[in-house]
């Protein structure tokens, strides 16, 4: 693909004008970027998969990071692993302490078996917070959230802001089986209504998803739809909801990237602008979320 020069994200053809967020789910954060030496307070496997790591720094990375944000994580070159560029993670949560952050990850390659590596007592360097953050509203009587794979830790920060303002949840979780669920990691003691997936049973078909999606929407009207971790999933929402005109759809896009900044081009996509005209944004910066019905073409998901 050609590299394009990116344009600014209010090109991207929105439904109407945002509403405010939380803050637990901050809105307009301003923070500036920047590198924070952290401590690794707590590092496990959560499954056979993922780990969770919880890291320390001083500066307030709890009251700066918003629902949606990311942070690119250095990991540890050893003689096995030797990782170049700095690895983009979406945020799993942050507090109760203000220097507190949390992530939730897959080990899948070079970087992610090096950062599973490390211990508590450790020390790791983070940049961020990155990207633009999901739009919420307090006042919204319901949201839907459909999750796939990692993609439940980025939306767990929503998940939670909307427990507390009262906001009611539903929640459909796709899985190859019930061992990757991670159900309670997701929720995270926030009361909902889960409807599970799996591959191993077929449920997770599209046939029988669509189906499972559109009895949600037209019995528990949703005000806002948001997704994250699956290709499949975001193209039947963005087909459902082509039906609901008036229900907000967002997806935080998963890319590969490299400086996470929009400075290299390489997490560049096609967008539809409104009017038939489409676009190149950069994930890391115009995003990574978009309304769901911007989305154009391929796109590549962990």
């Amino acid at each position: 693909m050609t590299a394009v020069a990116a344009v600014p994200v209010n090109t991207v053809a929105q439904p109407p004008d945002p509403p405010a967020k939380t803050a637990g789910c901050a809105a307009g954060v301003t923070a500036s970027v920047a590198s924070h030496r952290c401590e690794i307070v707590e590092h496990r496997w959560v499954n056979a998969r993922y780990r969770y790591l919880r890291l320390k720094a001083e500066a307030p990375l709890a009251r700066i990071t918003g629902c949606g944000q990311f942070y690119q994580l250095r990991c540890p070159v050893s003689a096995e692993q030797q990782p170049f560029l700095l690895r983009p993670m979406s945020v799993y949560g942050t507090g109760p302490q203000e220097g507190t952050v949390e992530f939730l990850y897959n080990v899948t390659g070079v970087g992610t078996r090096a950062l599973a590596a490390l211990e508590a007592g450790d020390t790791m360097d983070i940049v961020g917070p990155l990207g633009n953050t999901f739009g919420f509203d307090p006042a919204y009587q319901r949201i839907l959230v459909v999750a796939r794979g990692v993609g439940l830790a980025t939306m767990a920060p929503l998940v939670r802001a909307a427990g507390a303002a009262g906001v009611g949840v539903t929640a459909l979780m796709s899985a190859r089986g019930p061992a990757d669920l991670m159900r309670e990691e997701f929720l995270r003691g926030v009361e909902a209504d889960v409807h599970c997936v799996y591959d191993s049973d077929e449920s997770s078909v599209v046939e029988h998803v669509e189906i499972l999606l559109r009895e949600l929407i037209e019995t528990q009207a949703p005000q806002a739809v948001y997704t994250c971790g699956s290709h499949r999933l975001l193209m039947l929402l963005q087909r459902v909801l082509a039906d609901y005109p008036a229900i907000r759809g967002e997806v935080a896009m998963e890319q590969r990237m490299a400086c996470g900044m929009g400075v290299c081009l390489s997490c560049v996509r096609l967008f539809e602008c409104g009017n038939g005209d489409k676009q190149f944004l950069r994930v890391c910066r115009e995003g990574p979320v978009f309304p769901i019905h911007a989305v154009v073409g391929e796109v590549e998901f962990g």
